[in-house]
């Protein structure tokens, strides 16, 4: 067995975060093939049906499925993780990359636009878009991916510093290349992995951040299911049917739980000084 996959067998962290998102990832492909029922179908006469062998987890307020809501909203929430990330991850590294090659002004007013952009957290840029544009789960998605660019480019500014003042780039200077080569070549291979744990973490926070924002209604629209909306819709059923509150409270909670769990199981493995003290 190949050294590195032993030692991730090990790590309980790695281990017990990739099981859960792998579940998260396989509920959203099942989605996409096969729902016990239409997420939209809506039966009043079936409505706070206890489990059974044709709703395996009974149905809500409305009579719809909630085993199929909570499959399609494992879909939605796994769209919006990568679409915002990514656009954080995009964003920031590259404004990060630019402010450690530049330096001077450029460094300056990149890191000014950040600490600007940490005075809007994701919920508050989601209220203004909505009081211009309306709520939607695209604004929800823009939203948090503009929270995460400064998240990245602090990040990424700080590493590239750090390598910056490595010997082996001084030499790759006084051998002629740019900067932008430097960094490409040297710069972010060698900060990849802070990146890559940064993502997994990123990526717990938005499925959180959008909960909040379809909670509050401001995220996801019916029809269109939403873990958020669920919570939202069940709390005025919270003594009459408190498992439709439990049901997405549990996919909240363990999704988010294993995307960080495992963060903190990819920063062990990937830190080579961690790597020798185990």
């Amino acid at each position: 067995m190949n050294p590195g996959l032993r030692r991730a067998l090990r790590h309980p962290s790695f281990v017990a975060g990739a099981l859960l998102t792998t579940l998260l990832l396989a509920a959203a492909l099942l989605s996409l093939v096969w729902q016990p029922w239409p997420p939209e179908a809506i039966d009043i006469p079936a409505k706070l049906q206890r489990p059974s062998a044709a709703h395996w987890l009974g149905t809500d307020s409305l009579g719809r499925d909630v085993a199929t809501l909570l499959l399609v909203g494992s879909r939605n929430s796994i769209v919006v993780g990568v679409v915002a990330v990514g656009i954080g991850l995009v964003a920031g590294v590259a404004l990060g990359a630019l402010a450690a090659a530049r330096r001077g002004w450029t460094d300056e007013l990149v890191m000014r636009a950040a600490d600007f952009t940490f005075a809007f957290p994701a919920l508050l840029t989601a209220i203004m878009l909505t009081a211009i544009y309306g709520p939607g789960l695209g604004l929800s998605i823009v939203a948090i991916g503009l929270f995460n660019v400064p998240v990245f480019a602090r990040l990424t500014r700080g590493a590239a510093n750090a390598v910056w003042a490595r010997d082996y780039v001084t030499a790759a200077r006084a051998a002629g290349l740019g900067p932008w080569a430097i960094t490409r070549d040297h710069v972010l291979p060698n900060i990849a992995s802070l990146l890559i744990v940064q993502a997994t973490i990123s990526f717990a926070t938005a499925i959180l951040a959008e909960a909040a924002l379809s909670y509050l209604g401001l995220g996801t629209q019916p029809p269109q299911p939403s873990w958020g909306r669920m919570l939202s819709e069940a709390q005025t059923l919270v003594f009459q049917a408190p498992r439709l509150a439990v049901y997405p409270g549990l996919a909240i909670m363990l999704s988010v739980l294993g995307l960080n769990l495992l963060g903190d199981g990819l920063r062990d493995l990937l830190d080579p000084r961690l790597t020798r003290q185990r």
